[in-house]
């Protein structure tokens, strides 16, 4: 997945409004407009390095006078204490892009680098980690992004590139999950949605399960279901579908989840509620 420039622009753009608003009224008020100075950024623990373009394209957009040198790329694994980028320039202007800065970085590397160990735990499985539509508003471009500099699988972008058949659906149809429901439903998909769009289908159950099989989906989510369940569907659906397991799955069950042989695994975590690495910007 290629870092798009031209949406990243518009979300570093976004940020800079939110944070600097009517002016950085600090360095305006105690900083001498001509004051030059020179600062590194650094990663203060270990983790994988994500969000160099942003970072770059904020101090840019701030002030081009600013000159961003990068010490490290995206997908580089580094230990506490590297310093992944120089900076030399007018001082306010440093100053007022620090923070935006630090909050791609410190946010796209905590992704990339928990995406990395769900990735390297699974790996003997040769199952797919892959991400979820739960991210941050207005974020999603970059979280996915993050996701994938650390080993990890895109799902949907959003509602329009892929379909997928969840409860709720059904329930707008019939108070119960029923094969007649989940046919109409997955043939509907079939005839209007553009030629080669995977069709998934969320079950909670092993008995819908058997019922959406009739249906004939690309992928099947098996939701919130016990490592014994997920077990039991694989051996049910044989290779008659990919197999979508979703629902708590941390880095501690993780393995348990892709021992029973489902083909993905998907991770809210990783975007919902990630830890930021910590890095900072120090003044030199």
């Amino acid at each position: 997945m290629r870092m798009d420039l031209g949406k990243v622009g518009q979300l570093v753009t976004s940020a800079l409004k939110e944070d600097i608003g009517r002016g950085d009224v600090t360095t305006r008020y105690c900083i001498p407009e001509d004051q030059m100075v020179k600062a590194v950024v650094v990663f203060k623990e270990g983790g994988i390095v994500c969000g160099m373009d942003a970072a770059r394209l904020t101090f840019r957009l701030v002030d081009g006078a600013i000159k961003f040198k990068p010490l490290a790329r995206d997908g580089d694994r580094v230990r506490a204490g590297k310093v992944v980028a120089k900076i030399n320039g007018p001082a306010r202007s440093v100053l007022t892009a620090e923070r935006v800065t630090l909050n791609f970085l410190g946010h796209l590397s905590g992704i990339a680098t928990l995406a990395a160990e769900y990735v390297k735990r699974a790996r003997p499985y040769k199952v797919r980690i892959m991400d979820t539509r739960k991210t941050t508003p207005g974020l999603r471009y970059l979280e996915k992004y993050a996701v994938k500099v650390g080993g990890g699988h895109n799902h949907r972008m959003g509602l329009y590139d892929q379909v997928l058949i969840k409860d709720n659906h059904i329930k707008v149809k019939s108070s119960s999950e029923n094969a007649s429901v989940i046919q109409e439903l997955v043939s509907r998909a079939r005839e209007r949605a553009p030629k080669g769009m995977k069709v998934e289908v969320e079950v909670q159950s092993l008995s819908t399960l058997r019922e959406a099989l009739k249906a004939k989906p690309d992928i099947i989510m098996l939701d919130n279901m016990s490592v014994a369940q997920m077990g039991q569907a694989v051996r049910i659906v044989g290779k008659r579908a990919k197999l979508e397991a979703s629902g708590r799955v941390t880095l501690k069950n993780l393995r348990q989840i892709a021992r029973t042989g489902v083909d993905m695994i998907s991770v809210g975590e990783l975007t919902h509620s990630v830890r930021s690495i910590d890095v900072a910007l120090e003044i030199k």
